[in-house]
């Protein structure tokens, strides 16, 4: 299954469409400002799927996933002085990085590819491409690459 999320141009609100390999809406995503980042994840509806909370006043980025109104998991930043590495506290999935931070690999516990995530360059706004390689983690993937995305913006600014 693969993903093309793409940050929306020319809003005063922070928010992403996620679409499908034909250009169907599969997700939305919009991110809610305060103290503490949020980022929900919705269907094209608006059924609320998913919330992704970054947790503050921490000496590495850690995020907060939140699946059916309780708490999936957390994702932390490792240290790794030469390409970015999370880990995932409740499936035992990690996340490798490339050395400029641009490419993703997702790895289960077995060391056997998950989803990779690639970011589209000479675009307005962030797009990223996401293969997923089974659609039952798609949503799981997807809130991934947000916890990123919102790490890398939190960086550049």
């Amino acid at each position: 299954m693969r993903l093309l999320f793409k940050q929306r141009g020319l809003t005063l609100l922070n928010k992403y469409d996620i679409y499908d390999e034909d250009g169907n809406t599969v997700y939305v995503v919009e991110q809610q400002f305060g103290f503490v980042t949020r980022l929900i994840v919705t269907d094209p509806d608006g059924y609320p799927l998913g919330e992704v909370k970054r947790q503050m006043m921490r000496w590495r980025p850690h995020f907060d996933f939140i699946v059916d109104d309780s708490l999936a998991g957390t994702m932390r930043r490792e240290f790794s002085p030469f390409h970015p590495t999370y880990t995932l506290d409740w499936n035992g999935w990690t996340v490798e990085g490339n050395f400029i931070g641009w490419d993703y690999h997702i790895l289960d516990a077995n060391g056997v590819e998950v989803a990779s995530i690639s970011k589209e360059l000479m675009h307005w706004t962030d797009t990223y491409i996401i293969d997923v390689f089974d659609p039952s983690n798609a949503l799981l993937c997807l809130m991934i690459v947000l916890a990123i995305d919102v790490e890398k913006a939190a960086n550049n600014s």
